[in-house]
């Protein structure tokens, strides 16, 4: 039988027949394909263990939807930023809820007290967007923006007898240590961007140290030596060592509580009955440097803003002059700015109307006064020089310009040393019927305006009522017999 006509080989000629016609095929299609285009795709192993859990759209993939066309031809949209500076900083509230009852007398404090919150939130229209642009960079809690309201009422003069200063309230030696430079001509304890930076870097530093924000408040308002040794006790006795269980003093107890009541009003205050006014939500003051002496009065004149203003936003100067040592940062309104710079530019009279003068041997402060053209008060207020203090030969005096050529220029008095602040001892008066502010004013030998700073401003008196005096040890005036209830350490409302 021929080869060929074997069954078995025709079978493996069709057999290879059939394979060449599907090879041939395969190549065609192939070569068919859109250059570049793969034939199939490889799927990670992660893919192939999730598929089943994850959906598969029915549309076809290879074409784009109108929705992924509307994505790929414009941005995404941002939420614009509030208009209100409380919502924002609602939105940054991360502090624990607290429910005692020094929280609810917290609340109840400011909520008896609405003038009082409405000049705290008038004040604090210069200040809270500065600092709640500051506490946003460093990731802190938005609630921490809301301390000044404890401890000053951003009252940016605020000073209390244990010598604290500013809206910040820092004593002399923690200023110190957190470089706020403090000198006859300025406190930087005052001033506001100097002490906000100290402050959150203090209470920075404070969180790392107990890595908890209700023991670094605690620390801020009483000292981290002390609240380490009151956490140490607990250890040791085998008790909680946290903010809710340590022993500490009743304003310390009360400190972060009532930072709790300010955070919970500000949160819903309609349902607390107070009418919370607007805060925009933007720069209120921008910095400008200065590299000349200049007067207080002249600054704010050439700004076209109101001495009070000025004092303001640069409350940290000591004197009716600023001293600029090398060069110095003065905060001015953001719509006045061109308009500083623009008659700065344009001034072409001295800016200074002061110079330092050293006392003479048998000059008095009255001869002093009279010889410049000054009110004998005006001379000790500006130079420090309380009660019947006498002058001494070559004490150097800031008095104004005049015919007189014996004087120099402030920048002598560059290193002169702050002036020790008078210890004032501080007493209740309680209201008599017929009392005036001016009479009791003239009793103990201080002035109305005084009696107000020390009292948040009240002017009206009623019978009874209870008012901060405060007497300088160098006044004859006899003290009253003090209140038997002890007056806190350190005033923080």
């Amino acid at each position: 039988m021929p080869l060929v006509e074997s069954p078995r080989i025709q079978q493996s000629i069709v057999f290879l027949i059939i394979s060449l016609a599907l090879t041939t095929a395969n190549l065609t299609t192939y070569a068919a394909e859109p250059a570049g285009r793969p034939t199939s795709q490889s799927i990670p192993a992660e893919a192939h263990e999730k598929s089943e859990d994850v959906p598969v759209a029915e549309s076809n993939i290879d074409t784009p939807s109108e929705e992924a066309d509307k994505t790929d031809d414009s941005t995404a949209a941002i939420p614009a930023p509030p208009a209100d500076l409380w919502e924002r900083i609602r939105s940054g509230f991360a502090m624990a809820e607290m429910d005692s009852d020094e929280v609810r007398n917290g609340e109840d404090f400011y909520v008896n007290r609405p003038e009082y919150v409405k000049r705290i939130v008038e004040r604090s229209k210069r200040y809270l967007f500065h600092i709640v642009e500051e506490v946003e960079r460093r990731r802190m809690p938005a609630e921490i923006a809301l301390l000044p309201i404890i401890e000053s009422a951003f009252n940016p003069k605020a000073y209390s007898r244990s010598h604290a200063s500013g809206i910040w309230q820092f004593i002399p030696s923690t200023g110190k240590d957190y470089g706020l430079k403090q000198n006859w001509w300025h406190d930087d304890r005052r001033d506001i961007v100097a002490a906000t930076r100290a402050a959150l870097d203090y209470l920075q530093n404070l969180y790392s140290m107990f890595g908890d924000w209700e023991l670094a408040l605690a620390s801020y308002n009483w000292g981290e030596g002390a609240v380490g040794r009151s956490l140490m006790k607990n250890r040791d006795n085998g008790l909680p060592e946290d903010f809710r269980n340590i022993n500490l003093p009743p304003e310390t107890q009360s400190y972060v509580p009532r930072l709790i009541a300010i955070k919970n009003i500000i949160s819903n205050p309609a349902i607390f009955g107070i009418e919370l006014e607007s805060v925009p939500n933007q720069p209120y003051f921008e910095e400008v440097a200065t590299t000349r002496h200049m007067d207080v009065k002249l600054a704010a004149k050439l700004a076209d803003i109101s001495v009070d203003e000025f004092n303001a936003l640069n409350p940290a100067h000591n004197r009716p002059v600023i001293n600029v040592n090398g060069s110095r940062i003065l905060l001015l309104p953001v719509d006045k700015v061109d308009t500083f710079t623009e008659n700065l530019r344009n001034h072409d009279k001295p800016l200074v109307s002061w110079q330092a003068y050293q006392a003479k041997k048998g000059e008095t402060a009255e001869k002093i006064s009279a010889r410049y053209g000054i009110s004998l008060q005006q001379l000790k207020l500006v130079n420090d020089i309380h009660g019947r203090g006498g002058i001494m030969p070559g004490q150097t005096l800031l008095v104004p310009l005049s015919k007189y050529a014996d004087g120099a220029d402030i920048s002598i008095m560059n290193d002169k040393p702050v002036a020790p602040r008078i210890f004032q001892r501080d007493f209740i008066y309680a209201v008599k019927k017929g009392d005036a502010l001016s009479s009791i004013a003239l009793r103990y030998g201080v002035t109305v305006a005084q009696i107000k700073s020390w009292n948040n401003g009240n002017e009206r008196l009623r019978v009874g009522q209870k008012l901060i005096l405060k007497h300088s040890p160098f006044e004859k005036t006899p003290l009253p017999s003090p209140d038997k209830r002890a007056l806190p350490a350190k005033k923080s409302m």
